[in-house]
Order: structure tokens, then sequence, then C-alpha cells
């Protein structure tokens, strides 16, 4: 059969169309890149300002890792490539108070790999907090001197330097998971929270998806067996939750929005220029894999009051990890994970 020419240019225009879109598939990850740096870098930058908090270090700064240090393209892309620990602290605050930090995760970042190690300290850990006479419970750190005074303590239980810190207060994250639709949560039984000291709520089971307000009382359930680790691995799971739900959206264009609604209630010493740097390394890497402990030990009264204390064992072997994970020159395939199948 004779084409005309008129269906010679159809068939030439959907064979174009055809392959664009085989190329949009393939690049896609590319291509969301190249649109966030044009269309959203700048303005994610500007809204980042708010949140950026430095705090008085202990440590010289040469001891420290940064994202990245500008200068020279080389050093600054070296630097980008350079594992850090991060310091996140989830913070339970009502309104005018500076609260407690009900989550401490301490969270190697290897950019380069897009990969993460988070260790969970739970938040009754008996420690020696800088500056007070005697033992507390380690999310009394954040309540007694914030940030700075929680970073100081958790390098001086594990012994290792915390290059940055990000802290979150989970009442901002409500809003924000509203507006992504809500997240998806393995709730296989009702959290009833009744205890007559405790705030009351219910978290029903099998929903696709959880509002804000339920995805909260999730992280904040604190009813079960488990107890303190229980909660934590929860936190994990939360986060989890959250990046799966951002990533399957995939709408760059409301990250301005989002940023937003959190407002006042994140703050961090990574300066915006290198939380957008590192996002987009983020962006371009697949996938992004997250291995997860939470530090293991046992709860008892001790002058009155309930604590945890940690295996020093497990403590010993979540600080190696850390360790590990943060030499740059050791392939990601190498490096010690904890057991997905044993307990987080």
């Amino acid at each position: 059969m004779r084409l005309t020419r008129g269906k010679v240019w159809a068939a030439g225009i959907a064979a174009g169309i055809a392959l664009l879109g085989l190329v949009g598939y393939w690049f896609r990850t590319q291509i969301a890149l190249a649109a966030f740096e044009l269309l959203f870098a700048d303005k994610v930058k500007a809204k980042l300002e708010q949140s950026y908090q430095p705090i008085a270090r202990t440590a010289p700064e040469g001891e420290r890792a940064s994202i990245g240090t500008g200068g020279e393209p080389e050093v600054a892309a070296a630097a980008a490539d350079r594992p850090f620990t991060l310091l996140l602290l989830g913070i339970d605050s009502r309104k005018g108070e500076r609260g407690r930090s009900d989550a401490l995760i301490v969270t190697v970042v290897r950019p380069r790999d897009a990969a993460l190690l988070i260790v969970s300290i739970p938040r009754d850990t008996r420690v020696e907090i800088p500056g007070r006479k005697k033992p507390d419970k380690i999310a009394h750190a954040y309540a007694y001197g914030g940030a700075a005074l929680a970073v100081e303590t958790v390098e001086k239980f594990l012994g290792l330097r915390i290059d940055h810190y990000a802290s979150i207060n989970f009442r901002g994250f409500r809003e924000a998971i509203d507006a992504i639709g809500g997240i998806r949560l393995p709730v296989e039984k009702d959290l009833v929270n009744d205890d007559p000291g405790h705030e009351h709520f219910v978290v029903k089971a099998g929903q696709p998806f959880y509002n804000g307000e339920d995805a909260l009382n999730y992280v904040r359930f604190r009813e079960d067996a488990g107890g303190d680790a229980s909660r934590a691995r929860r936190q994990q799971i939360f986060l989890r939750a959250i990046l799966d739900r951002a990533s399957e959206i995939g709408e760059w264009r409301r990250i301005p929005e989002l940023i937003d609604i959190m407002g006042n209630n994140f703050a961090t010493d990574i300066p915006p220029d290198e939380m957008v740097r590192l996002a987009e390394r983020m962006i371009a890497a697949d996938p992004h894999p997250v291995h997860s402990h939470t530090l293991k030990g046992a709860g008892r009264m001790e002058d009155g009051i309930w604590y945890f204390f940690a295996d020093e064992r497990d403590a010993e072997r979540a600080k190696a990890w850390i360790r590990a994970w943060l030499d740059a020159d050791a392939a990601y395939q190498e490096l010690p994970k904890p057991d997905p199948s044993g307990p987080a």
C-alpha cells in the first residue's frame, strides 16, 4: 500500500512521540532533576532560609564533615560525595514550649549511593548529659539546651561526631501529610491509647491511607508491649512512609508549598544551598536503600525513675556500622548492614 505524504507525516509524528515517550521513561529521573533545578531550586533555597539555624559546635570544624564547601568545583563535588552524620530530632512540643526530643535518630547519609543508615536511640535511654549533675533520659537534653545540647549528648554517648542536625516537630507533619493525601502505614490492629496518664486516641487498622492526625498518633502511641523500642521502630516506619509517598507522587512543584506548611516546625544547620544540592543528588540516584536499627537494651527503675539501659555490646556494634559507613572509600555493597530479618 502506498502511503500519501500526509500519512507519512502522521506516521513520522507518531514515531517521534513514541520515541520521546521512551526517552522520557528511561530518563525520567534526569528530567525530574532538571525540572527541579530550573523551576524550583531557587524557591526552595529562599524558603529554607527560615529553617537554617546553626548551633555552637564543641569540636573543631576540621573534624566535621560538610555536604559541600563551595570554592573550586572539584573540591565542592568531592565534599558533596562525602558521607556525613545527621542527628534527626523528632520534637513533641506544645505551643510556646521547647519540648522534648521524642525521637533521636543518628543517620549516616551517603550521597554518592543515596543510601541511609539510621540508628534509633530510645528516648528513655539513661545517659550523661553535659552540664548536668547526674544521669538523665537522653530525650531531656533537648529540653535543657535545644539542638546544641542534644547533639553534644549523643556525641558523648556514642563517642562519634555528629556533623549536622535536623529537628522536626512531629505536629508540623500533620498538615504536610494531609497535603500529600496521607501515607501508608502497616497498622494491622487498632492502636488504642487509653491509659489514664496518656493522651487518649485510637488509630484504626486497615486504612489504605492515614491522614496527618492518625499518622502523628501512630508515632506517639506508647501502650504496646515493646515500649520505647517499639515506638522507635514506628518512627522509622513513619519516616520511610513519608519518603515513599513523596517519591510516589513526584509532584516537585509542591515542594515550596510543603516547606511553607512545615514553617517553624523544621530547623537544621545544613545551609540552604547544601540542602538543595543534597536533594538533587538523592533525586538523581535510584534506588534509595535505607537500613535501620534500634538500640537494644532493657528498662528498669533507677532512683524512682524508669530508664532504658542500652545494651553495651549492641551499642558497640551500631557504632562500628556508623564508622564503616563514614568511610568514603568503602563500596556500598561491602558495608555492614543491620539484619533485616532480626529486630530493628
